[in-house]
């Protein structure tokens, strides 16, 4: 597969899954209405530390340093 043929399909899986994401966000957003849901401050907590915990993990991945494919050399 040809570089271009890879930036093509990185930007329409990425704007394709981060809009979801962002539409996801908004919908347990809409938990926080308190006419509709009860919750207490634990699970907003549990819910935050695991979008948080989540956020860390995807940062990561982009920021992961590649090995150098040159050889060592002193």
């Amino acid at each position: 597969m040809v570089e271009r043929d890879k930036r093509k399909k990185f930007e329409e899986l990425a704007e394709k899954r981060v809009n979801k994401a962002i539409k996801d966000l908004r919908l347990i957003g809409n938990l926080s209405n308190r006419n509709n849901y009860s919750f207490n401050e634990e699970d907003i907590r549990k819910i935050m530390k695991a979008l948080d915990d989540e956020m860390k993990a995807l940062k990561g991945r982009f920021a992961q340093v590649r090995p150098s494919e040159n050889d060592f050399k002193l």
